[in-house]
């Protein structure tokens, strides 16, 4: 399941921690560290029996190379998560340190997902309060480190109706600091997302754009909803799409991304391996594929894992590569003179890098 060791990696992996990256698909929940998560459960009397060192939170957060891949053991995660959201210098902390972990991987532009509910059910905070204090942690990280954050707020599939207009009204009233979409989450096999087809045509209509989460472990069926029924700009996963080529045909005239996570499909059981996932051959389909971390902290990865793997376990090579970057600068949630600047950016990172590359072929 890890592939960070051997000549492959060896000789890559510095490089694509160099490389200036995007990750469109990363949600606060599951970027959370390990060590604040640990100083959390120390200071705060959280619910857990928890006499645990360091290993026995790790076992209950990260998923492990020997565990079984599990859609729902998967998804308990953000349960047990739920129960750190303990005040508000705890949630500002984890946005803040969700950025500038994503910084330090060179990932010059990030979109950030979260579910306002999740983070304010623990204590009873306010959604507006615990969407302020995401947005303050965010800033400063952003001011710290070199680069660009976008906002995306989550609902849940079978969401309170009110709750998720709560949010959706909200994601409207933050455009200005920075929230650029709606997003569609939770258990795509068990929940439907019928209820919630007025909500987001509502938020579309408002200027926002739309991800939902479809066909990762759901049917093909799921992305033809979320494409023709709810309005998606882009869909999370959509790994599924590989079965049906009425989707694939769909996927391919409207120009939809996909925000693929591979170590994550890999640990929900979405695919049985690197050798086995669909990316490879979606990519050469001339759908719009591009590479994300879902949940670094649950699936123990980071943005230059998600390109080792696709390197080392699926064949790509360096152009490739650098062709799915392209993608996820295209799908970004930006403006067209924003995408331009963060193009010529991450164009003139790239030939920074392949000019030291050719000097020391050359030596």
């Amino acid at each position: 399941m890890r592939l960070r060791r051997g000549p492959v990696a060896h000789g890559w992996r510095s490089l694509l921690h160099r490389l200036p990256k995007v990750d469109l698909h990363r949600h606060l929940e599951g970027s959370l560290r390990l060590s604040t998560l640990m100083e959390i459960a120390r200071r705060h009397s959280i619910p857990l029996e928890l006499h645990l060192g360091t290993a026995e939170l790790e076992s209950l957060i990260r998923f492990t190379v020997s565990e079984a891949a599990d859609f729902h053991r998967f998804l308990a995660r953000f349960r047990i998560l739920r129960l750190f959201y303990t005040s508000e210098e705890v949630i500002r902390r984890m946005a803040y340190e969700a950025v500038a972990d994503a910084a330090l991987d060179h990932v010059r532009y990030l979109e950030l997902r979260f579910n306002p509910v999740a983070l304010a059910q623990a204590q009873g905070f306010h959604l507006e309060e615990v969407i302020e204090w995401v947005l303050e942690g965010v800033e400063q990280a952003r001011h710290e480190f070199d680069i660009q954050v976008r906002m995306i707020l989550t609902i849940v599939r079978g969401e309170d109706p009110e709750l998720a207009w709560q949010i959706a009204r909200l994601a409207v009233a933050y455009r200005s600091r920075g929230v650029v979409a709606l997003d569609l989450a939770g258990d795509e096999l068990r929940a439907s997302a019928r209820d919630l087809v007025p909500i987001f045509r509502w938020a579309r209509e408002q200027g926002l754009f739309l991800t939902v989460h479809a066909g990762e472990v759901g049917p093909p069926a799921n992305i033809r909803h979320a494409i023709r029924i709810m309005g998606a700009h882009r869909i999370g996963h959509g790994i599924q799409s590989i079965h049906d080529v009425e989707v694939l045909r769909l996927l391919r005239e409207r120009n939809i991304p996909l925000e693929i996570c591979p170590t994550s499909n890999l640990q929900t059981g979405a695919v049985a391996g690197f050798h086995d996932h669909p990316l490879p051959d979606l990519y050469r389909l001339g759908l719009k594929v591009t590479l994300n971390t879902d949940d670094p902290s649950i699936s123990d990865t980071m943005l230059t894992d998600e390109y080792l793997f696709a390197m080392a376990g699926m064949g790509l090579q360096w152009k490739d590569l650098l062709r799915i970057l392209e993608n996820a600068v295209e799908a970004a949630f930006l403006g067209p003179e924003e995408r331009q600047a963060l193009a010529q950016r991450l164009r003139k990172g790239i030939q920074s890098i392949e000019q030291g590359w050719r000097l020391e072929e050359g030596r």
